[in-house]
Order: structure tokens, then C-alpha cells, then sequence
């Protein structure tokens, strides 16, 4: 399954493979994120069907603990690398370059002077 590289899903993203190996859950990413429940996990759950990080519940007992399990999301090193690939295709996709920005003056406009 693949997955389409959004803004949203770079953002995600971006936390795994800048700290690979380390556990995160969902209210620790959205308050770093700065993202919604309602944004954030379907990201986690279509990057997680793919393949592209795993998914496991805490073992704890939530009486114990005074709160609910949490779900855990890793990314190995190998899926790392994948994602920092992606993570630089999209990059090089939304930045500008240098000859998309360049402004060139023979490009068929008239300009205020009247001149070619």
C-alpha cells in the first residue's frame, strides 16, 4: 500500500526518522505536532497499514497506571531510510528552484515601458 506524501503526513514523518527507534504516542505527537486527533491518526493508521512504521499497545494495566493503554508507534531503520527518501522527493517537489523562480524578460508580457 502505498502512501501519498501530504504536508500533514511529511510533518509525522519528520518526528520518526529524526529520532528512529524511539517509541511515540498519539497525544505526545499531537501536542509536538500541533495536529488533531482527527488529522493525526489517519495518518498513523494508513503509515502503519503500509508498513512504514509499526503499531503495538502498551502492556500495562490501565488501573495500575490511572490511565488507558497507550498504542506505541515506531519506525525501524530500514523503514527510516525509506521515509527519508520520500521525505526528500517531496521536499524537492514543493521548493521552489532557482530557474522556476527566475524571472526572465522576453517571456511573451508586455511590460509598463512599452518596450520589447
Amino acid at each position: 500500500m502505498d502512501v501519498q506524501i501530504t504536508r500533514n503526513v511529511a510533518r509525522v514523518l519528520r518526528v520518526f526518522t529524526e529520532d528512529a527507534g524511539s517509541p511515540h504516542f498519539g497525544m505526545e505527537l499531537m501536542k509536538s505536532l500541533h495536529m488533531s486527533s482527527g488529522t493525526l491518526y489517519p495518518i498513523l493508521i494508513r503509515l502503519s497499514k503500509a508498513g512504514w512504521i509499526d503499531a503495538h499497545d502498551e502492556d500495562v494495566d490501565p488501573s495500575t497506571v490511572g490511565r488507558p493503554a497507550r498504542r506505541y508507534y515506531t519506525i525501524t531503520g530500514e523503514q527510516a531510510q525509506a521515509a527519508r527518501l520520500e521525505l526528500a522527493r517531496f521536499s524537492a517537489e514543493i521548493s521552489p528552484t532557482q530557474s522556476r523562480l527566475a524571472w526572465k524578460p522576453n517571456s511573451g508580457t508586455a511590460n509598463s515601458t512599452g518596450g520589447p
